[in-house]
Formats: structure tokens, sequence, C-alpha cells
């Protein structure tokens, strides 16, 4: 069978914010690969088609799937994008309407029957490496026609229109505790993701040593955390299961065989750090190799020490990014953030003094929020030097998580605006009330707060290095647009730095 899996184009949804976008969030889509590998490994023939590298709307990307004939497409769906999934999937069938298309990702496994709209003939629920093969050779025998019930994590829509569901399914954890780093490890049986089959020269990434080829790994999976802006239940992300050491390097030496010149990997793990012996072990094999990549990921603040970053410095660390989210102590006990904010700081530092560039990711908008302690969190973040570049938000209270559950129930100072997924975005636009700030104060709250930040002279080189000239000016615009706007309304707009609310 030719089985085609999809990627659409989603940066042309930010707008302004879209170059950003596209220069540092076109990825080799990894879950695409890995799951088309898996159909390589069953005997099908897998092509992925990445409409956000190659910058194809939808019906460039509906006309490209139909003219390569597949027997069944695949297309992945996250809450924000959905729209964009679902108008691919009534796109291609609207074309030729007897072509088969598959549905997966979070925004199925969370909202279920209701992400089953029209275009979608069937849906994979939890985890698909597994099901997704046994669909597939069920499908080869018997097409279209038939109910496959025994597939665990499979809905599909019946010849009268009615949706049927055989519930989540999810890759067998087995034990593991931090003494038995020697296995199991349960993402070890599954190959790697099938970068062959991606235009790997598309993918470039902004680094402290320049603009690079890059792909992204996983190392590990899961968060054993539940902030309340996560759909940590819906979605099993506390179950924690790694690959083990002397497969990631396997999986690095062939990303060096194959593409010689991909020299940066992004490691998609949410939490590096968690088992500092894992990590160690990868880069002791990293450097036994000679393997010579810059990596960078994401880590917990309290979870890294001067001896573990230097160590993983000396073998290719260059950034990482600590999830700060807010300082106020009343809204971080309501977001259960369960990090001491006094960590950051020092986890700022330690990377600055080993020569990693530490980035801290900020939200605005979060249960609990007002003008005046955003400007707190601005002021804080604009004066602390080791923080090189710092990512703001918008808190978009997705489905599926307890901030969502807090939004509908107009907790915590929070009004839902819309359940119109297409506006739950980060940057740029707001669904949501909160405190004394409406949606419309949310997102000139943002565009003020990345100029305080970025103001700071600092900063520039970093936003240079990751953003390119055009990223530079675009900040640089963003200032100087802000005091011009200060000067017309004799004013202090809010987050210009020194201002007050």
């Amino acid at each position: 069978m030719r089985v085609l899996f999809s990627y659409q184009q989603f940066s042309g949804e930010y707008g302004l914010f879209g170059h950003f976008a596209r220069r540092n969030s076109t990825w080799a889509p990894l879950a695409q690969a890995l799951l088309a590998a898996i159909c390589e490994e069953a005997g099908h023939e897998a092509i992925i088609l990445d409409g956000q590298a190659k910058q194809w709307d939808t019906q460039r990307m509906a006309r490209e799937v139909v003219a390569l004939k597949p027997d069944i497409v695949g297309i992945n769906a996250y809450s924000p994008f959905f729209d964009l999934s679902a108008d691919l999937a009534a796109a291609i069938k609207a074309i030729n309407k007897d072509i088969p298309v598959m549905g997966g990702g979070p925004h199925f496994t969370i909202v279920k029957e209701k992400a089953m709209l029209p275009g979608f003939d069937y849906g994979f629920l939890g985890e698909a490496e597994d099901s997704l093969p046994e669909f597939l050779q069920y499908f080869a025998q018997r097409g279209a026609h038939g109910a496959p019930r025994h597939i665990k994590g499979l809905m599909w829509r019946d010849y009268t229109g009615k949706i049927h569901s055989t519930g989540e399914r999810w890759v067998k954890m087995e034990a593991m505790t931090k003494k038995e780093l020697g296995g199991p490890h349960p993402l070890d049986r599954f190959p790697f993701p099938a970068r062959h089959l991606l235009d790997m020269k598309a993918y470039k990434l902004g680094t402290p040593k320049g603009r690079l080829h890059f792909t992204s790994l996983q190392t590990a999976r899961g968060c054993p955390w539940t902030c309340i802006f996560c759909a940590s239940d819906a979605l099993k992300t506390t179950r924690y299961i790694m690959k083990s050491p002397k497969r990631v390097v396997e999986e690095m030496k062939d990303i060096a065989t194959r593409f010689p010149f991909v020299r940066h990997i992004y490691v998609v793990d949410d939490v590096l750090t968690f088992w500092p012996e894992h990590v160690i072990e990868i880069c002791d094999r990293m450097d036994a190799e000679g393997l010579k990549f810059s990596f960078e990921s994401s880590t917990r603040a309290n979870l890294v020490d001067d001896k573990l970053i230097k160590r993983l410095a000396k073998s290719g660390l260059i950034r990482l990014s600590f999830g700060l989210e807010t300082i106020d102590p009343e809204m971080r006990v309501t977001m259960q953030k369960k990090v001491p904010i006094d960590a950051y700081p020092r986890a700022n530092r330690i990377c600055s003094e080993n020569g990693v560039e530490a980035m801290n990711s900020i939200m605005i908008g979060l249960p609990g929020d007002t003008k005046e302690k955003t400007q707190k969190l601005f002021d804080w973040v604009s004066s602390q030097r080791d923080i090189k570049q710092a990512n703001l938000a918008i808190a978009v209270p997705y489905p599926g998580t307890e901030f969502h559950d807090i939004a509908v129930a107009g907790d915590h100072g929070m009004e839902l605006l819309s359940t119109d997924f297409s506006g739950y975005l980060r940057y740029g636009n707001a669904i949501t009330n909160v405190g004394d700030m409406t949606s419309k104060d949310l997102v000139e709250v943002q565009n003020a707060g990345f100029v305080q930040i970025y103001s700071k002279p600092w900063r520039w080189m970093p936003v240079l290095s990751k953003h390119g000239v055009l990223g530079l000016v675009l900040q640089l615009y963003r200032v100087l647009k802000l005091w011009k706007q200060m000067l017309r309304d004799k004013t202090r707009p809010f987050a210009y730095p020194g201002a007050r609310p």
C-alpha cells in the first residue's frame, strides 16, 4: 500500500509572527517520520509531504496529495491548527472523495468523536505506533469495508455515518526505576524516523553558533508533573519512557552518515535532565563515537547543577530552555508549577558560566493574572542578564487541560470567549479575558512585553543569531513603533521600560 502522511503549513496563521514561526518552527515532522518508518518496516510504501517546509497552502497540498495517488492519507492534528487539518481533509475529498483519510494526534485523542468531521474516515486515539500497522494490514485485506473492532486505538465511520471507537491505545510501558537504566527501554523497538523521505536541507535553525542544518530527536517521552496548561491526563504525559543511550547514539550516527550537513540537534524531550545518568551516558557515547553535533533542549530549572551543565556543554549543549511562566507565588500554586523561583536565576547563571545560552518561557493571561503581576514579570525578566532570550506567549486553555476547565468555569478571574480552535493561538491573538485584562489588552501587553524584554542591548545578538537580520529589524521596529505611540499619545504605554500600569 502507498501511505501518505501530510504536515500542513501553519505559520501563515501568525501574521507578523509568521516570520519567526517560519524561521524557527520549520522542523522535520518527527511524528510523521516515525510512523512512515513503521509503515516501511511493515512492507508499505510511505510518503511525507511537508507543506510547512514547502510553504504550500491547503489547496496546493490537496492537489499534490491526490496527484500522488495514495491508497490512504494520514493527517496529524493539534488543537490550535485543527481547522487546517480539517480543511485539508475536506479539500482532498473535494478532489477525490474515494481517497480514505486518517486523522490522529493530540486533538483526536482529547476530543475523540468530535474530531471526526466529514473529511475523516478513520481516527487514531492515543499513540499510533502499534495500532497503525495493524490497521494497515486490515485495510490492505478489507479496504474501506468491514469494522476493525479488534484493533485497539481506532475510530471509524461506517457506511451510515455512525462513528465507532475501540478506545485509546498507548505504547506499552514496562516497569523501570532509576536503578534500571540498562533497561527495559520501550522506545527502542521502533525504527529510526524516516528522515530519508524528507528534504533534510530544508530544515535550518538559528543557534548561538549560527544558522545550522538541524533535526529533532527524542530520547524520552513524558513529564511526571501536572501543570494546568498541559493535557497530562488526556495524553498520558506523566508516563516517562525512554530510549536507551545506545539507541539514541545509534540514531545520531545514522543522521551523521545519511545527512553529514546536519550539525545541530534539537532534543524534544520535555525534561532533558530528569535522569542525569541517562543524558550523561548519551554524552559519553557521543564522545566515544566522535559525534560533533551541537544540541539544545528543555528542562526544569531545579534539575540542573554546575557539574551536569559543564558535562553536557563539553559534548555540545549550547542552549537550554526553562519554563518560568510567571513569578507570582499565588499563580504558581494555581498552575502547579512546582519549581522554586530562586532556582531560575541560579540555573540561568550556571548556563551562562558554561557557555550555554539560557532561554526562559513566560506566559501572560494565566489564571489570576493582572496588569500589575504581568508588569512585575516583565521587569524581573528584563533585569536578568543571564536570560539571553525569553519566549513570551499568551496562555491558551487548550481542551483536555485543567486550565481549560478553569476558563470554562470562570474561576480565578478567567472568561473564555470562544470555542473556535482556529483562534487558540499563543501569539497575536487571545480568546480569554482575565482579571483586569481583556483579550485585546493581552495582545497589546504581549507586544509591549516583547519590546521591554528585547530593548536590552545584551539580547540583540541572541536575537540576531536565532531570527536573522530580518528578525532583529522586526524586533527593533516594534520598539520604535511603541516609542512613537508614547510620544504621540503623551503616555507611557503599559510594559514600556520603567512604566507601571
